[in-house]
């Protein structure tokens, strides 16, 4: 006799079966859009950050953590749930010729920790701003938003020159800091609903 708990072996799955199980042909890891935010006191005209929903090449969707606590008993492990941590968000910038991104991103910075006297802003709300990523789908309409808080940029990459370079732009990254995110589902027949 078969234990209450044993599962029955799944039944034979067809290509068929997955076709219709793949609803929308699956997300597509190129059609997504980010929207920056600069903190008011900086001025960035609104040009750059129209630029930047276009200008903006590469992401992420957030992951999510929660750190295990080990605790001991007799010999054995428990574990149990810890804090959530964010991770640190990377974007990646196309360089256009006008500097207008990376000059914002310079500019953040420098309102932060000036390079000239090591001064700047203190009270986090100063120097923060809120960023948002849009997974699309094929037909432009949003699939789901994640909004990441309170986040401000902790490093600006370099950018390499070199004669040797032809046939390529000039492409820079961007680590945000993040206080925590937010997700939610734009299109009303999403499985995956809010998770606030």
């Amino acid at each position: 006799m078969a234990s209450k708990n044993q599962q029955n072996p799944p039944a034979l799955r067809t290509i068929s079966d997955f076709k219709n199980k793949l609803q929308g042909g699956g997300a597509r890891p190129n059609l997504f859009e980010v929207v920056l935010a600069f903190p008011g006191d900086l001025s960035i005209s609104n040009n750059v950050v129209n630029e930047a929903r276009f200008m903006v090449k590469a992401a992420a969707l957030p992951a999510s953590n929660i750190a295990p606590i080990d605790v001991a008993f007799r010999g054995r492990l428990l574990k149990v749930a810890g804090d959530r941590t964010f991770d640190t968000w990377t974007i990646t910038v196309l360089n256009d010729t006008d500097f207008g991104i990376r000059g914002a991103f310079e500019r953040w910075m420098n309102s932060i920790n000036r390079v000239t006297d090591a001064t700047g802003a203190v009270n986090p709300s100063d120097y923060q701003a809120d960023a948002f990523v849009y997974q699309l789908d094929r037909d432009g309409s949003v699939l789901r938003k994640y909004k990441f808080h309170d986040v401000f940029p902790t490093n600006i990459s370099q950018i390499d020159l070199s004669y040797d370079s032809s046939d390529t732009l000039e492409e820079f990254t961007v680590e945000l800091q993040v206080l925590f995110w937010t997700a939610a589902a734009d299109n009303a027949g999403g499985g995956a609903g809010d998770i606030n």
